[in-house]
């Protein structure tokens, strides 16, 4: 069905042995270039459109053929484990995303975090680990860039040299090309679990006490609006993901989102995402742009995946215009903190509002304010629940009803601590009760554990 015009060389690979060092990395250097190159030769030669009617067995099997003719070409025999790793990295290249797609695959992973051609790090429960993966060179790397950015309609080059993106099955991918990235392109994909991780699953590793949940699962019912705030890497989307799953499958939810990658599971989802400039520099579409649209579209509830600028004026006024139990995310450190940054990308809207003005917004808007964290040994916590009870003066009023309390350290680093009521009875409990949404009392209690 494939016709190889040309029997070029190939180059050769040296044995399977195990070898250390400058050796091992030679060895991979020269696996990579072989595989790339035997890419580029199936793509030089091969009927594209063919793959189309193929199984992935057929495909497998004929590219197994090529593959060792071309070996067979240089008297270089491969042992049947070499060949069939080097049809399946060959497969990657053609079919999928080269030398990560084993990264990809690897639901232990949760980062890849690329860093040139001849550097990838990978995170593992929580700790960053430097793989063997390499790329030929930047042209290799910059191919699969594009290959991803093109897939949702992006582009990257010299004049846009940034890029966000999404992978099929939502993970997020971010892209640096030169002149920004000194040292050639980088890419950094942050992973998401084929199927979402819900509330039962944070509570089993222990993120979130299983009386907490409780609580956040109330707060959903009662339609409070919610931010979470906390850092890279925190798990902001992740609880996000999980608290959506409380939503009544009968409302209108509406997400709003840079880069598609929230999986809420209810059947009445309408899902929105940016949209960057063309290459005249025309035709983007915001966050900002897509809150207010969101607000002709009959929503019962908007969650912005992030709000960065001046989408966060739009989105508390629709949290204040009857939309209530709308949820959003945004980097800070603590919760105070997190009330800062949303009065600082009130400024960015080019609204005049003043200070004062901007923070009566906040505090009308925003019911409960979720402070996740990741904790020195890796894992992922929420820190604590706070509500905004109003105004004091010219300052939002805000008390934390619970909080994670750090303990000491086990030998292993494994961080110890528990989480604790302040013994403040929250606002909310009467909203709550209006709902006929019930909470234990002895849940507000410091004196009791939490479990």
């Amino acid at each position: 069905m494939w016709q190889i015009k040309n029997s070029a060389p190939v180059p050769e690979r040296t044995t399977a042995a195990a070898v250390t060092g400058e050796s091992k990395v030679a060895d991979v250097a020269r696996w990579t270039e072989l595989k790339v190159e035997l890419h580029q030769r199936l793509l030089d030669e091969i009927n594209l459109s063919a793959l189309e009617t193929m199984t992935p067995e057929q495909i497998r099997t004929e590219i197994g053929d090529i593959v060792q003719d071309q070996l067979a070409l240089q008297k270089h025999a491969l042992n049947l484990t070499e060949r069939r790793q080097l049809v399946s990295d060959v497969l990657d290249e053609l079919l999928g995303l080269g030398p990560i797609e084993p990264l990809l695959k690897d639901p232990t992973i949760t980062d890849i975090l690329i860093n040139g051609p001849q550097i990838v790090f990978v995170e593992r429960g929580g700790k960053l680990e430097e793989t063997p993966v390499r790329f030929k060179d930047d042209r290799h790397l910059l191919r699969i860039i594009q290959k991803i950015v093109s897939a949702v309609g992006r582009r990257i080059d010299e004049s846009a040299p940034y890029v966000d993106a999404r992978l099929a099955d939502g993970s997020r991918v971010n892209a640096v090309v030169p002149p920004l990235a000194v040292d050639g392109p980088l890419m950094s994909i942050r992973k998401f679990a084929k199927t979402p991780i819900t509330m039962t699953k944070l509570t089993e590793l222990g993120s979130v006490p299983h009386d907490i949940a409780q609580v956040l699962s109330a707060i959903v019912q009662a339609r409070r609006n919610v931010l979470i705030s906390g850092g890279t890497g925190s798990g902001k989307t992740t609880l996000l993901n999980a608290m959506s799953a409380y939503i009544d499958g009968t409302e209108r939810i509406v997400t709003i989102e840079d880069s598609a990658e929230l999986q809420l599971q209810q059947r009445h989802v309408v899902r929105l995402e940016t949209r960057p400039p063309n290459i005249e520099g025309v035709g983007e579409v915001t966050q900002r742009d897509l809150v207010k649209n969101a607000l002709r579209m009959r929503p019962d509830r908007i969650i912005v995946g992030e709000v960065r600028a001046g989408e966060a004026f739009d989105m508390l006024q629709a949290m204040n215009t009857g939309h209530d139990g709308s949820m959003t995310t945004v980097h800070a450190n603590t919760a105070r903190d997190a009330l800062s940054r949303v009065e600082q990308m009130i400024g960015m809207s080019g609204i005049d509002i003043t200070g004062a003005s901007a923070r009566s917004q906040i505090a009308s808007a925003i019911n409960v304010v979720l402070q996740v964290g990741r904790l020195s040994d890796g894992r992922r916590r929420l820190m604590s629940v706070s509500e905004i009870t109003g105004m004091e003066g010219e300052v939002i009023t805000m008390q934390e009803i619970f909080r994670f309390r750090m303990t000491g350290r086990e030998s292993d680093g494994t961080v110890v601590g528990k989480f604790e009521a302040t013994g403040i009875r929250p606002k909310f409990m009467n909203e709550l009760s209006d709902r006929g949404i019930s909470l234990p009392a002895e849940l507000f209690r410091p004196e009791l554990a939490i479990r």
